[in-house]
């Protein structure tokens, strides 16, 4: 008799156990298990945080990107283009990826010495990427999904992990705003 009344007991605290909130190690983990594959294909930018405010504020009045990964790719150098919609203008610019585990360094952007690193959600179809330009001295923090609008739980991980990286609270795209399209023969170009 006791024991049928411990088991509920037990499982309940299991289970507040396993909804405790993440801590900001748990939360800014570098991601497990790279697929490279899973890349391919675009990806719209859903928010971003800039430890630089001025860039941020420009960010912020932003009407949409996108990143767009062909296929056949290697296991560590990955084609990456980018598309802004700035003025009602889509301007596009590509570099290379090389892949070492979650992180990453960008060649094709002058002057920046970027280098990165995919970061751990538990969103399914999301990217997050955080790039350190200028030899450390700016962290910018982008979510990316194959969705444009995601479940608020999601959006609430992404303003946490920022928030854990002392950053400003991120800049959210407006997802009623076109993307840039990626047409085969720009994708050919630049491959």
């Amino acid at each position: 008799m006791l024991l049928r009344g411990l088991v509920p007991l037990l499982l309940s605290l299991a289970s507040l156990t396993s909804s405790a909130p993440l801590t900001c190690e748990q939360l800014t983990r570098p991601a497990d298990q790279l697929d490279p594959g899973r890349f391919q294909g675009t990806w719209a930018l859903v928010a971003g945080s800039m430890s630089y405010r001025p860039y941020l504020e420009k960010f912020s009045k932003g009407k949409g990107a996108s990143v767009h990964f062909p296929s056949n790719q290697s296991e560590t150098n990955i084609s990456y283009s980018r598309g802004f919609l700035i003025d009602d203008k889509c301007h596009y610019s590509s570099s290379i990826m090389t892949l070492n585990g979650s992180s990453f360094t960008l060649d094709g952007i002058p002057a920046s010495n970027s280098s990165g690193l995919f970061v751990q959600t538990s969103c399914p179809d999301c990217l997050i990427m955080s790039f350190t330009v200028e030899s450390g001295n700016r962290t910018h923090f982008y979510l990316f999904s194959r969705r444009r609008e995601l479940e608020q739980n999601e959006i609430q991980e992404f303003k946490e992990q920022v928030q854990c990286l002392q950053m400003p609270p991120p800049a959210m795209m407006d997802p009623t705003k076109e993307l840039c399209p990626w047409p085969e023969e720009k994708l050919k170009n630049e491959d």
